[in-house]
């Protein structure tokens, strides 16, 4: 391994000279195939941490799809449903734990995750290799390659498919630093971790969390920890089903990551799995087209004359009262929140979208206005105490 990379370029062209490098040993990191850039390579670390951190809290395959130093989506390899693997567009593979950990975490939101790059927690196999070639995607890290899945890689992209190879038992210094207009910044690694002794302080009348809840707050939370702030996090069945990042206010990120969490579920009603899309459109196209479809405005965006790219006939609309109906189904989803929530907004929103757990820090002046409205739904919250800002 190599002390430093020279990169093409920083965060855009103009930004020059660019690498990065370590100030005393190697780099724990191996480029097999490629030339990752300074983005991958910041999007390649903070989603190797991500699953690092999963695996090691939940005991099983993680993986992530990171999109401009943030998770789209981040997910276990647990079973997917028959149905998910129709949205997922992953009916017709052979998958892994650790193919079914990126499936679940790319499928989350498919649009965001568009050009993404990927983590795996586990070894990459022939199964997430083939289901990575097959997708719009920038590069992935992993600890190994099996000699199938680096060929397969290899062969994506013309062959310039970017595959890094981390060592899972590299330990950074604990002490970071980054610059910011020539001044240098100092602070300890967030080493925190993030485990069920987190979820005991329940302040509301539900003090009630099952196995499964457990599971998914973990998630949120460590899925926050490397989200750019302020964040939300939307999780259910062992996946992300919605982040609200970067965003000046709490209940924006709230709404954001709730309106994710509605487009996945959304996507899962009957008359969305049954569209009748051509037979050779795109995979990309198709998620934008169904994106559209489930909008407020899709009879005006897909007008005569636009739906016949697309369709072999035109679909009937997903009427409003409909998809509030199909929405009313979505139960039994956990929230993450990285600062607490000021006002019983927020709760209301998570509400709409399926929320029945809830793990955040809590400390506003206004918890007793976030207390009593998570009791008007009967919903459990629990006070971690730990706040997960992230910049």
């Amino acid at each position: 391994m190599a002390k430093e990379l020279t990169l093409k370029y920083g965060c855009n062209p103009n930004q020059v000279p660019s690498r990065i490098f370590m100030e005393e040993g190697e780099l724990p990191i191996e480029v097999l195939n490629g030339r990752p850039g300074y983005i991958n390579f910041l999007d390649a670390l903070n989603s190797w941490q991500l699953v690092k951190e999963l695996k090691e809290a939940t005991g099983l395959p993680s993986a992530a799809s990171f999109k401009h130093v943030s998770p789209a989506g981040a997910a276990v390899g647990t079973p997917l449903s028959e149905v998910e693997k129709k949205i997922y567009f992953v009916d017709d593979l052979e998958l892994s734990p650790i193919a079914s950990a990126y499936a679940k975490a790319r499928g989350a939101d498919r649009m965001s995750s568009y050009g993404d790059f990927v983590a795996l927690s586990d070894t990459c196999d022939k199964e997430t290799a083939t289901l990575l070639k097959r997708e719009v995607s920038d590069g992935v890290i992993a600890p190994d390659y099996t000699e199938e899945a680096l060929e397969i890689l290899k062969s994506k992209r013309k062959g310039s498919y970017n595959v890094i190879k981390i060592d899972p038992n590299y330990v950074p210094n604990p002490i970071e630093h980054k610059q910011v207009y020539g001044i240098t910044f100092e602070q300890g690694r967030n080493e925190i971790k993030l485990n069920e002794e987190l979820l005991k302080n329940f302040p509301t009348q539900n003090k009630e969390l099952p196995e499964s809840a457990k599971r998914d707050l973990i998630l949120a939370l460590i899925t926050l920890k490397y989200t750019q702030s302020n964040s939300v996090c939307y999780a259910k069945d062992g996946q992300v089903i919605g982040v609200g990042a970067g965003q000046q206010s709490r209940i924006h990120c709230t709404r954001l990551a709730g309106n994710k969490a509605d487009i996945w579920f959304l996507r899962q009603h009957e008359k969305v799995l049954n569209l009748p899309f051509k037979a050779d459109i795109r995979r990309p196209d198709r998620d934008n087209t169904i994106d559209v479809y489930i909008s407020d405005d899709y009879e005006d965006v897909l007008a005569d004359g636009v739906w016949e790219q697309f369709f072999t006939e035109k679909p009937e609309p997903l009427s409003r009262e409909e998809k509030r109906t199909w929405l009313d189904q979505l139960t039994g989803v956990s929230l993450g929140s990285d600062a607490f929530f000021p006002f019983g907004d927020n709760i209301e929103r998570a509400h709409r979208s399926g929320v029945s757990y809830i793990a955040q820090p809590g400390g506003s002046i206004r918890d007793d206005n976030v207390i009593e409205t998570c009791d008007k739904y009967g919903i459990a919250m629990a006070f971690t105490g730990v706040r997960l800002f992230h910049h």
